[in-house]
């Protein structure tokens, strides 16, 4: 049989697409391996491993929701209170409650636990000398911190903590955070970082936006950059066998979702970009099953994803997508739109994606507005990203804006680095 120059090539593509697939496969297979050798325990499982000694003696309110469990799903909170080691006295609920029934901008309120009998309190929107007062009120002796993160700036937990070190500061209470992993690894900071005023709840101070840091290294940076003036008395657990390129799915821990749309590490990997649509007339996928993979609205079609992937992102891919929101933007209406694809995590940064999904958006759609009074700009922490997209500047000088303030913000995320 005879073949055509364009066939042998076409062989010979298919061959190597072979190969480099075999290959990518066995480089998985051998990571896998690597890393289900090598244990990776959380800050508590150390401090339980040590029989609690650094809560010895002190009554102890812990800060928490459901990602604060063991490697085998058991909530700290119901260990520690069924061990006589510790005497927690007292628990701490953020953004979705300690149990995890609120969605977006909800809480659980005062209650009582009805799994231990312990006294719950509300952080959530409390900060400053009214959550000191929440501190003293509930007696406690030492407060720790065990909350699983997302690794972007204005995903709140990191602000709660922010908040719970800085009131108990104010109360004299002493302050423990037990680490976990950054889900999307710790391998770079990315993206603009915030100007004080721009600060919110989404953002309190000068951070990066995808900050690639654990909630050790940032409770650890607060402290010395932020509350210096004021430092809580802190100790912190690191965790033991986790590196700083590791993903959530290297570390065989469990994934709980920390909030009801971060169902999965996935949505975490594109979070710090994607989430930027939160400030846009589209949908950010609230009301589906890919919250902030899936964007879109009614009247969008093909040409953003064909606008989109022309961009040629490193390490992503945009689908043509369609789908119908049950709550949030767009309810029950028939949106067109993307599905982001990662395809290589290594390479991919998703702030760039995001910016490069918003700029397209803004040229494929004439629908597209800011919404929620600038939103945007508390999101990107500062009015830079919003001015530029809105005068047609490509992806390219978007990024370009925020190099200067990143590189000095990875200067000083240095010093805190713990892996």
């Amino acid at each position: 049989m005879r073949l055509s120059r364009r066939g042998l090539l076409a062989v010979g593509g298919a061959a190597g697409a072979l190969a480099a697939s075999g290959s990518a496969a066995a480089a998985a297979t051998a990571r896998g391996e690597e890393h289900r050798s090598r244990r990776v325990r959380t800050g508590f499982d150390r401090l339980a491993a040590d029989g609690f000694a650094l809560l010895s003696g002190q009554r102890v309110g812990v800060v928490t929701n459901p990602t604060g469990v063991t490697a085998d799903v058991r909530h700290i909170v119901d260990v520690m209170h069924g061990d006589d080691r510790v005497d927690v006295t007292a628990v701490f609920g953020p953004e979705h409650g300690f149990r995890g029934t609120a969605q977006a901008g909800g809480s659980e309120g005062r209650y009582d636990d009805p799994a231990t009998g312990l006294p719950v309190y509300d952080t959530y929107q409390a900060s400053g000398q009214r959550l000191a007062d929440i501190f003293t009120v509930s007696g406690v002796d030492t407060i720790v911190f065990d909350i699983q993160d997302a690794g972007a700036r204005f995903y709140t937990y990191i602000w709660t903590l922010y908040d719970c070190m800085q009131a108990a500061a104010l109360a004299g209470k002493r302050f423990v955070v037990l680490d976990r992993p950054n889900p999307v690894s710790g391998r770079a900071a990315l993206g603009p970082v915030l100007e004080p005023a721009f600060a919110t709840f989404v953002g309190r101070e000068r951070i990066a936006q995808a900050h690639g840091m654990t909630v050790v290294e940032l409770a650890a940076l607060f402290n010395g950059e932020f509350l210096k003036s004021n430092p809580v008395e802190l100790a912190t657990v690191a965790m033991s066998g986790w590196r700083r390129s590791d993903y959530f799915d290297d570390t065989a821990l469990p994934w709980v979702p920390p909030s009801p749309n971060m169902p999965t590490p996935e949505t975490a990997l594109v979070y710090s970009g994607t989430c930027l649509f939160e400030g846009t007339s589209l949908s950010e996928g609230r009301g589906t099953t890919r919250p902030f993979e899936l964007l879109g609205a009614p009247e969008i079609d093909r040409r953003w994803a064909a606008a989109a992937n022309a961009l040629e992102l490193p390490g992503v891919h945009f689908r043509e997508a369609y789908f119908t929101p049950t709550f949030n933007k767009h309810t029950g209406k028939t949106c067109g739109g993307v599905q982001v694809h990662v395809h290589d995590r290594d390479a991919f940064d998703p702030v760039r994606a995001g910016i490069g999904l918003l700029v397209t958006a803004r040229q494929s759609w004439p629908g597209f507005r800011w919404v929620n009074n600038n939103w945007i700009d508390k999101l990107t922490g500062s009015t830079k990203v919003r001015t530029l997209i809105d005068a047609g500047a490509p992806t390219a000088e978007v990024v370009a804006s925020w190099r200067d303030e990143l590189a000095a913000f990875r200067k000083v995320r240095r010093r805190y680095l713990r892996y």
